[in-house]
């Protein structure tokens, strides 16, 4: 926990490894200070086809999936650090965005939890 799982058009691969991008937004996720840096997940979904407004733009989308209790500027405040980044990263893609959504305690199950 949390998850930040981030769909992209594939071209923005030409410029960054899935690995440098995935390690950029682990970066970004942990200086927000609101997670354990070795409990935050990245995973990354390239696309080949998609439309962006009906026609195929470069886009990146992250969804971040925290654990519940956090206030919502804390949850602002995230958002603005993952797409202040990913915008340094990518200045000429102008569909860059996040949003961020909670699980609940009492219905999250991991192992550790059986």
């Amino acid at each position: 926990m949390p998850h930040f799982i981030l769909d992209c058009s594939n071209s923005i691969l030409d410029n960054y490894t899935e690995e440098d991008l995935m390690a950029s937004i682990h970066h970004a996720a942990n200086s927000s200070d609101l997670f354990v840096e070795n409990e935050i997940k990245v995973r990354i979904n390239p696309y080949q086809k998609y439309l962006v407004g009906n026609k195929s733009a470069d886009f990146i989308h992250v969804f971040a999936h925290i654990m519940q209790g956090r206030t919502t500027e804390q949850k602002a405040m995230l958002s603005k650090i993952i797409v202040s980044k990913l915008a340094a990263l990518f200045p000429n893609i102008e569909n860059i965005a996040i949003n961020v959504s909670d699980f609940e305690k009492a219905t999250y199950c991991n192992l550790e939890k059986l």
